[in-house]
């Protein structure tokens, strides 16, 4: 006999939400694993003593953790999704008649509560995992990539006074032909600061930025297509943006110019958990922010019982600074040199415990002095030979040239740090952890960006650009976690697991507080 489904609503329903979401649902799991009660604590102070109850501080970080695991990256559709779902309802613990908050008070929030608070939402989670045994703690690799902005480059505006503005534009800044028909965008606030609208750049950097214009402009026109959509080139030292002050231009290759903010990852190489993950200006080279990374993940992994030794990432963090912090630090680094350092000369020899070099024709080039690049900022090592010395060489016109009446070359201060990272590097080990770099920290990277909802930035400002980092690598973590204690669980191999991982927690602490007593 064939079923007919008439469809009719009761007025009185028994329905509880716990019978309906599986015990092996995500969420269900997830609510039994996350105990976030200590907010109720942390976020105190930011709250007033009368007045309408704002939104619990525990559901707050739930519905953002749900929109990174969701790959939501807008509130107003979170909130959307999260009522539609009865298993996220009962992870957030409300019911199916309860109204959810309004999508603007998750904004609200996330502008209300400082990076510190994340920040412990972030710690509690690596607990978690390094309690699990998923943290081995000894290699780190880092990696850094762009994320967008939540700004549009239609927007940016000149670092110039509002008076110069026809004069500066024409001398500086190439006008396509799609805008000089139509005028630029306008944002409907300026957030920077008179620091930010001011140009900041020497003539010898404008006529550089001019140099290039000509050659962008010549190159777009000729592209097919260029006369519809146009051609702009711009800079981070002439132009600057109105919406988000401290978003950046920057460029990969074969991607378009876009206003970006730069992510710095740092993940073990055990079982792939985030062990740090910050914003920067997307303007900064990754060598500029090494040091600061080691400091904070190197201070989170002590805080756990876990001692740091290799130090793990690509040539953009290659720098003699670098190396010798690093050495400092006591750590290894398995960072490739820059293609262009050099030991010196070509065929000059190095005399180490001289301190000089010798040339072809076995003549000494002592050292002279040091000095700082006042174009790199580096510090480097002068060697110089007499004039008497190169007067009579043979191989003179080729080894100084026309002008020059002796040899005179300059080296990194930190020649030793370079040569001992470079052998290093290029070690059994070290090729060994090249592959590591690549098979740990890109892949979570594009997890990151592509499935866990930190392809744009949706919020203004670097702080809060932080604090969506964060919980993107809090949802990661959470979910690596996850899928490794079930795994453990069904193995029997629980209990042991977290026994074994804390005696040897102890037990490389004890060796690391014992090499240092000796060190001292």
């Amino acid at each position: 006999m064939q079923g007919k489904k008439v469809y009719q609503e009761q007025l009185f329903n028994s329905f509880r939400l716990s019978d309906r979401v599986p015990s092996t649902n995500f969420y269900r799991r997830l609510k039994g694993a996350l105990n976030l009660d200590f907010l109720y604590e942390l976020t105190r102070d930011f709250y007033g003593s009368s007045g309408q109850k704002s939104i619990d501080p525990v559901v707050f970080f739930k519905l953002c953790l749900v929109g990174y695991l969701e790959n939501i990256i807008s509130d107003r559709k979170l909130i959307d999704h999260c009522s539609m779902r009865l298993d996220i309802l009962y992870f957030i613990s409300y019911d199916i008649d309860e109204e959810l908050p309004w999508h603007s008070t998750i904004s609200r929030t996330r502008q209300l509560f400082p990076e510190d608070v994340f920040e412990s939402v972030f710690t509690k989670v690596f607990t978690l995992c390094v309690e699990a045994g998923m943290v081995s703690g000894h290699t780190q690799a880092i990696d850094s990539a762009p994320v967008k902005a939540n700004a549009s480059m239609d927007t940016l505006e000149l670092k110039v006074p509002e008076e110069e503005l026809e004069s500066h534009l024409r001398r500086i800044r190439h006008i396509s032909a799609m805008d000089k028909e139509q005028p630029f965008r306008k944002s409907k606030g300026d957030k920077s600061d008179k620091s930010q609208r001011s140009i900041t750049a020497s003539e010898e950097e404008l006529k550089a930025i001019s140099t290039r214009n000509k050659r962008w402009s010549k190159d777009q026109d000729q592209r097919p297509g260029a006369g519809n959509k146009g051609s702009k080139y711009t800079s981070n030292k002439t132009h600057y943006s109105p919406t988000d002050p401290d978003a950046r231009i920057s460029v990969k290759p074969g991607k378009a110019r876009k206003l970006n903010y730069l992510s710095q990852l740092s993940v073990d190489t055990g079982h792939h958990v985030i062990t740090d993950i910050r914003a920067y200006h997307a303007d900064g080279k990754d060598n500029q922010q090494l040091a600061d990374i080691v400091k904070r993940v190197k201070r989170r992994l002590w805080q756990q019982g876990l001692v740091w030794e290799n130090c793990v990432a690509d040539t953009g963090y290659s720098s003699g600074e670098n190396y010798a912090f690093l050495e400092a630090q006591s750590l290894k680094s398995f960072i490739p040199a820059h293609g262009t350092f050099k030991g010196g000369p070509d065929g000059f020899k190095y005399v180490e415990n001289q301190d000089h070099y010798l040339c072809p024709q076995d003549k000494i080039i002592p050292f002279t002095k040091e000095f700082n690049d006042y174009r790199t900022g580096t510090r480097k090592k002068e060697y110089r030979a007499r004039k008497h010395v190169c007067i009579d060489c043979p191989i003179r016109s080729s080894c100084l040239g026309k002008s020059a009446q002796e040899k005179k070359f300059s080296v990194t201060y930190y020649r030793a740090e370079y040569q001992r990272n470079i052998a290093r590097v290029e070690s059994p080990q070290g090729r060994y952890m090249k592959g590591k770099r690549q098979s740990t920290v890109e892949p979570v990277f594009g997890t990151l960006t592509q499935f866990m909802g930190l392809r744009k930035v949706n919020t203004l400002g670097l702080k809060q650009a932080n604090k969506c980092m964060q919980l993107s690598a809090i949802a990661y973590n959470l979910k690596k976690y996850l899928k490794f204690i079930e795994k453990r669980t069904k193995s029997g191999a629980g209990m042991l697991a977290s026994f074994f991982s804390l005696e040897n927690r102890l037990i490389t602490l004890d060796k690391y507080v014992l090499t240092v007593l000796n060190l001292v």
